[in-house]
């Protein structure tokens, strides 16, 4: 059933990135998958990438009908090499695969930690690295990160993943202050929760936790800072990732667009 909050790709405002190469990680599910799709309703050529094979292969079918394609790409992240290969010729890059455990420091397992940090802010800055050479030879370049809320305010027992997308932070400015010479804008999309595999599995695991019903962790611990007081749907993400590849957007860089129903207005 669709969310009356969602905004479906093909009806939104013009956007066209004929002739144009994306590449969207973590493409298989989520905030991603909604990417590719929107990217691909624009008209791009996008890459694809997930190391869920089947996933990604689903994503291409569903895309079977949009003006652009997708290109299913398997690769897993944390094969630096081989990602910032992927993101050679890339004109949009969408730096989107995350994963999470909640866990305080002193129980935080130190290989997850490495994990995280090397899928959310290495393997970033690799497909960067990879993709920079060809926006700066045409002079032009969209960089999208997707951060989070937590990208600019701290939760408990997620140090990992704020280290993460608060070092993502610092490496999307510094690139869109090397790229606004070259006509690449790089950007952060800060959403709160969004209804993805990933925070149903955190309602999961806190209910049990708690051993409280998932409606209670939803509303009284991850909603608990927002106004808004609903999961943000992954299509509202790909509008905003949309937004900054606009020629609307040209001046937008070095900034984090922030859809987080309110929580850091506090």
């Amino acid at each position: 059933m669709t969310s009356p909050h969602a905004v479906p790709g093909p009806h939104a405002p013009m956007l066209d990135l004929g002739g144009r190469t994306a590449l969207v990680t973590g493409a298989a599910g989520g905030i991603g998958r909604a990417c590719a799709l929107r990217l691909a309703a624009a008209g791009a050529k996008v890459r694809a990438v997930d190391r869920d094979a089947r996933g990604v292969e689903a994503l291409a079918e569903d895309a079977a009908h949009l003006p652009g394609t997708v290109e299913p790409h398997v690769l897993d992240l944390t094969d630096l090499d081989a990602a910032e290969l992927a993101a050679h010729g890339t004109d949009v890059l969408v730096n989107n695969a995350g994963l999470q455990l909640v866990r305080p420091l002193q129980e935080f397992p130190p290989d997850v930690f490495h994990t995280v940090l090397t899928v959310m802010l290495e393997a970033p800055f690799r497909l960067i690295r990879g993709a920079l050479p060809h926006m700066y030879g045409q002079g032009w370049g969209r960089i999208v990160n997707i951060s989070s809320v937590h990208g600019l305010r701290a939760s408990a027992y997620k140090g990992a993943y704020v280290a993460a997308k608060h070092g993502l932070e610092g490496l999307s400015k510094t690139a869109a202050l090397e790229g606004a010479p070259h006509g690449v804008t790089s950007n952060c999309v800060n959403p709160g929760y969004v209804r993805t595999p990933l925070v149903a599995r955190q309602l999961a695991d806190q209910a049990q936790a708690h051993g409280v019903p998932e409606e209670r962790v939803l509303t009284e611990v991850l909603l608990q800072d927002s106004a808004v007081k609903r999961l943000i749907e992954p299509e509202e993400v790909a509008e905003a990732v949309a937004y900054l590849c606009s020629p609307q957007a040209s001046f937008m860089t070095g900034t984090s667009l922030v859809l987080d129903g309110g929580w850091t207005a506090h």
